[in-house]
């Protein structure tokens, strides 16, 4: 009885200490509608590589990690897609509108480094790898409404998009690889 009272007055003891937030003093970061749909207005005309517009819309230090928030849209896949794996950086899509198929899992065939150069890599997810396909992956159907969480280190392959799809981006990066972007860079890449 004594010890199991020890032990109790320990661990309240711990848990009475003070704890300190991992972000002292920051600041929350809001980021309206009206500038998430002008950057998702933006985004078929900015297509790049592989029918994608990946924007990054907010880059934020949140003490221990950043976390960015971007918006992607991607039109009709038309031939072969190759397969994503970042080092460092997680990903969570939440679907806004179309549909998609997306297998994911960590057995990347013929995978190969991106360069640092690779804007992708300097500017939203950091080092990481292409690959052809994914051995023994999980298949998804992406939906209006679906949340995907992608740790880092998973592979991630849109093997189908009928006509298109647009999700909101949530990329987590402990590391902090990715550079920051505040509301005024923000503002002045919407012009």
């Amino acid at each position: 009885m004594a010890k199991a009272l020890s032990i109790a007055v320990v661990a309240f003891a711990l848990c009475a200490q003070d704890t300190k937030p991992s972000c002292n003093h920051c600041s929350a970061t809001y980021i309206g509608n009206d500038e998430l749909q002008a950057y998702l207005k933006r985004a078929p005309a900015r297509i790049v590589a592989n029918d994608v517009s990946d924007q990054q819309v907010r880059a934020v230090d949140i003490g221990k990690s950043h976390v960015d928030i971007g918006v992607v849209y991607r039109r009709t896949l038309s031939g072969e897609s190759p397969v994503a794996e970042h080092d460092l950086v997680s990903e969570v899509y939440h679907i806004i509108d179309g549909s998609a198929t997306l297998v994911t899992g960590p057995d990347i065939v013929d995978m190969k480094r991106r360069p640092a150069s690779n804007d992708n890599v300097r500017m939203l997810n950091g080092p990481g790898s292409n690959g052809t396909s994914i051995r023994n992956g999980v298949t998804y159907q992406l939906k209006p409404g679906d949340v995907i969480v992608i740790p880092a280190g998973v592979g991630h392959w849109f093997t189908r998009i009928d006509d298109h799809i647009r999700y909101l981006m949530v990329r987590i990066d402990p590391d902090k690889v990715t550079p920051l972007k505040d509301e005024a860079a923000a503002k002045a890449d919407l012009k």
